[in-house]
């Protein structure tokens, strides 16, 4: 019986390590330009910000991304760039986590491009 909770507690502790890894560890950080052509707040049980920033004519140069509740300034900003050409800081996860975002890129910063 001792063991099985041993194995079990081993098995919790993997899992809490996996995804704190996810979490807090990014797996790139860069910057991307383009016009601010879609914001919103959607989903049914989790509610995310998700956004889009076109970089050319086709579909193909369009950047999607997330924003964590958290980044209160950055939610403000965008709400208030649409339409504009705008400067998105980012970081990468290794995975998407559905409670966060539909994304693995994570919005930090915006400026508004002249």
């Amino acid at each position: 019986m001792k063991i099985l909770i041993k194995i079990g507690i081993g098995i919790l502790l993997a899992i809490l390590v996996y995804f704190c890894f996810l979490y807090f560890v990014s797996y790139s950080e860069g910057v991307r330009a383009g016009e601010l052509i879609k914001f919103s707040h959607k989903g049914v049980v989790f509610k995310t910000w998700e956004g889009e920033i076109s970089q050319g004519v086709s579909e193909s140069q369009r950047f999607v991304f997330s924003v964590e509740d958290k980044e209160t300034q950055v939610i403000d900003d965008l709400n208030n760039y649409q339409g504009k050409m705008v400067k998105l800081h980012y970081f990468e996860r290794y995975k998407t986590l559905f409670w966060l975002g539909d994304t693995k890129y994570f919005i930090t910063k915006v400026e508004v491009q002249n």
